[in-house]
């Protein structure tokens, strides 16, 4: 059996396949409304605001159509599905049919998604644990708005294309990303095929920590979007998971050991043709990476946990010690990484030069876990275990809280992304349910007199 690579944090991001329940196309009515942080006084935008159950696109992806002005999620509303919202209006349009496994990628340069798609027999269809072949999906969003607002829909093939499919002994999984040329797609291969292709010799490693994940081997192949062509890229011995590319450099793809929490070496990177496979950011012992995303041409943000208490430093001179909770990361089976006895904090890695910042830390707590940064390099953002969201100015090292109360029993946490301008980050947020739970898809501005700094 081939093991699934995608984490529980990746499946709620990044949505999982259902049966189809509602028609591309579908329009559902604007729920935008604007709402004062509680805290802060931040005017947050939610484009949703009713308990649908919304999840964003994970933050290593495109949130924003290239156009700038529809944000894409999956939500309840059309189980399975992803759905569009527009920015201004709020309207929200159903944009897949047929469900979906996997990331969603968003196409940079032109109106397109792009979607993997199980080809199930009947035997699959029982068991989902059996690889099946996947169908890589161009749906052509331009076309699906149009004919949607103009209430003249066609036929699902009309705004469909099947690029090719992956042979279902690969084991692909539903990580997948989009290459800058966006001529491309990246996969991930399960361990089967990817032992085929391993050096002689490689010691596969074994599970690690306490979610018994990390297992390899596993592997990267890609697919040509025109011609269907699947080419093999690389093999290592454990298992990936986040997949995504550096959009400014072609065939520039960058990963992790996924674990579902500590990894013995969070990030790499290796190019398309299989060369230059490297850790991204080699950490120590002591050190728990987690959460990178490539944020300008040159630089991956990652996020260095400080949320473990340091043994033998509590008021009462006893050995201090992780405690159980919520959030992952608390147990002691993840060894002795995550403490504030070494640095830690948000970390920007140069991905060709090989230096590293830390631009920000929250002074106590359990430290920026998802993180990022805006593409022109004046921002990076953050959110930790009580969902609070920070800005930091890349330029003057000051940092912020700009909105928090999105609820710690939220079904998943901010993941905040910016926007394309720089100007504002799309989070997840349950401040609005009363469930405590179901998310709903929300805009934070970067403040105007942050907009208006200039610097020497």
């Amino acid at each position: 059996m081939i093991t699934k690579i995608l984490t529980g944090i990746t499946l709620l991001a990044a949505g999982i396949f259902f049966t189809a329940n509602a028609q591309i196309g579908k329009r559902f009515p604007s729920e935008r409304k604007v709402v004062k942080d509680p805290v802060t006084g931040t005017m947050l935008t939610f484009l949703t605001s009713t308990p649908a159950g919304d999840s964003k696109i994970y933050q290593t992806h495109p949130q924003w159509t290239s156009d700038g002005q529809w944000l894409v999620f999956r939500s309840n509303r059309a189980k399975g599905e992803a759905l569009a919202v527009n920015e201004k209006t709020g309207d929200m349009v159903q944009i897949t049919e047929g469900g979906y496994t996997g990331m969603l990628n968003l196409a940079r340069k032109s109106m397109k998604l792009y979607l993997l798609r199980r080809v199930d027999t009947q035997t699959e269809v029982q068991d989902r644990s059996v690889p099946a072949a996947m169908q890589l999906v161009e749906m052509d969003l331009s076309k699906i708005l149009t004919d949607s607002k103009a209430g003249k829909m066609q036929k699902l093939s009309a705004y469909q294309r099947i690029c090719g499919t992956i042979p279902a002994e690969m084991g692909a999984g539903g990580d997948m990303a989009l290459d800058a040329d966006e001529d491309k797609v990246y996969f991930h291969v399960g361990r089967t095929e990817a032992a085929k292709h391993m050096q002689p010799g490689t010691k596969v490693e074994s599970a690690f920590g306490p979610r018994n994940m990390g297992a390899g081997p596993n592997g990267l192949a890609s697919m040509n979007i025109k011609t269907g062509d699947v080419k093999y890229i690389v093999t290592v011995p454990f298992q990936i998971g986040h997949i995504q590319v550096n959009p400014w450099v072609a065939g520039e793809i960058i990963f992790c050991w996924e674990t579902g929490g500590k990894s013995p070496q969070r990030t790499w990177t290796v190019m398309a043709d299989g060369t230059g496979l490297r850790p991204l950011y080699p950490e120590a012992t002591h050190e728990w990476v987690t959460h990178e995303a490539v944020i300008t041409p040159d630089e991956v943000a990652i996020a260095i946990m400080g949320h473990r208490k340091i043994p033998g430093t509590n008021a009462q001179g006893e050995p201090g010690t992780a405690v159980g909770g919520a959030n992952p990361g608390q147990e002691s089976a993840w060894g002795p990484s995550g403490t504030r006895e070494k640095p830690t904090g948000l970390g920007i890695v140069n991905i060709h030069t090989r230096e590293m910042t830390i631009a920000g830390q929250t002074p106590s707590g359990s430290g920026l876990w998802h993180v990022g940064g805006s593409k022109d390099g004046r921002w990076a953002v953050g959110d930790d275990f009580s969902r609070s969201v920070y800005l930091i100015d890349r330029h003057t090292r000051e940092m912020i809280m700009l909105s928090t109360g999105h609820k710690t029993t939220a079904a998943d946490h901010p993941h905040p992304t910016f926007s394309p301008d720089g100007t504002r980050i799309e989070i997840q947020s349950a401040m609005l349910s009363e469930d405590g739970r179901s998310m709903n898809i929300c805009i934070i501005p970067v403040p105007d007199n942050w907009l208006k700094r200039t610097y020497k």
